[in-house]
C-alpha cells in the first residue's frame, strides 16, 4: 500500500508570510528608531532568530518532521552557538584575571625631550 503524500493547507503559509512581514518591520522599526548598544544588537539578533525559525519550521517543512531528524539538523548549531558562548564567558573570565593580577594600566605615552 503506497502512502500519499501530506498536504498543509495554503493558509498556513500565507500566516507564517504574514508573520514574518510584522516581524521584519518591527526589525526595520529598530534602526528607524535609532535604539543603541546592546539593546539594539539583542533586537536584530531576536527578530533574525524568529524569522529564521518561522522559515525552517513552516516553508522547510521542519515542522512536520520525525524528532531524530530535528535533533540531527538542529542540534550541532544549537551545540556550536553553546560553545562559542562557553568561549565568550571565558574570555570574559581571563580577561577579568589578567585586570585583577596585573592591575590597570597607569602608562602614559611620554612624549619625546627635544634639546
Amino acid at each position: 500500500m503506497a502512502e500519499e503524500a501530506q498536504q498543509h493547507p495554503l493558509s498556513v503559509y500565507f500566516w507564517i508570510w504574514g508573520l514574518l512581514f510584522v516581524v521584519s518591520f518591527f526589525s526595520y522599526m529598530v534602526d528607524y528608531m535609532q535604539f543603541q548598544g546592546a539593546l539594539r544588537w539583542t533586537l536584530i539578533l531576536i527578530f533574525m532568530f524568529v524569522k529564521a525559525g518561522f522559515i525552517v519550521a513552516i516553508f522547510m517543512h521542519m515542522k512536520w518532521e520525525r524528532l531524530a531528524l530535528k535533533l540531527a539538523i538542529l542540534g550541532p548549531p544549537i551545540a556550536l552557538l553553546v560553545l562559542i558562548w562557553l568561549m565568550s564567558y571565558e574570555g570574559l573570565y581571563i580577561e577579568d584575571t589578567r585586570v585583577e593580577y596585573y592591575g590597570e594600566s597607569t602608562m602614559e605615552p611620554q612624549t619625546p625631550a627635544h634639546h
